[in-house]
């Protein structure tokens, strides 16, 4: 059953509500769905309480867990960690941050003070340098092997940088429609598109499912 950190709602670009995001990845067979919606300094609040008031009377109703979180995107690189402690002190489960990828303008140093700030998940952290990717390895924070068309371009350097200095990874699909969501076939298909062998690819299942229990031990 898939595990997915990284979606969005029309709280920013995606098309979904809230709702309509969290009981389609339910119907089909989404074992959990993190909404993380891009927020900055301004949003970040008003965005968060809507998620949170979703996920709350969606946990209530339906069989999937529901993850209320962010994701930090085009800020300056030195807000992130300001940010990142409000968010998780307002209620946020899971907190992402906006890598640097190869296909957007992204503030340099994000990669960096998002790791510095120990977020939960580096979205697609484009060409990550060595020195960043030891520094996910030292705070637990999971490198993201990305579904999304452009973000993945770099996904087989940051499988290879990740496996080499023993950080973490967890595939998501940074969903912003339904047709982007992820069967287990595609979560398969990703993994082994990145470079993973069968046993590095079920460890990256397992590291998906204990950040699952560490960010949420019961339905918020």
């Amino acid at each position: 059953m898939v595990i997915d950190f990284h979606t969005h709602t029309f709280l920013s670009d995606g098309y979904l509500n809230p709702s309509a995001a969290i009981y389609y990845a339910w119907k089909l067979g989404y074992k959990a769905i993190g909404l993380t919606d891009h927020v900055d300094a301004g949003n970040w609040q008003s965005v968060l309480e809507q998620t949170l008031r979703a996920c709350e009377d969606a946990n209530r109703r339906w069989e999937i867990t529901a993850i209320p979180g962010v994701e930090i995107t085009h800020v300056p690189a030195e807000s992130i960690p300001e940010i990142a402690e409000k968010a998780r002190q307002f209620g946020a489960k899971i907190i992402v941050v906006h890598g640097e990828t190869p296909v957007e303008l992204v503030p340099p140093g994000t990669n960096h003070f998002a790791l510095e700030s120990q977020v939960d998940i580096l979205a697609h952290p484009g060409f990550i340098s060595d020195e960043d990717v030891r520094l996910a390895a030292k705070h637990d924070v999971h490198l993201e092997i990305s579904a999304r068309r452009g973000h993945s371009l770099t996904n087989g350097y940051i499988a290879q940088k990740a496996l080499k200095f023993g950080a973490k990874m967890v595939i998501d699909s940074d969903a912003h429609t339904i047709d982007d969501y992820l069967s287990d076939e595609m979560v398969r298909k990703v993994g082994l598109g990145a470079g993973l062998t069968e046993e590095q690819f079920q460890q990256v299942l397992k590291n998906a499912e204990f950040l699952l229990d560490q960010v949420t031990s019961s339905k918020q």
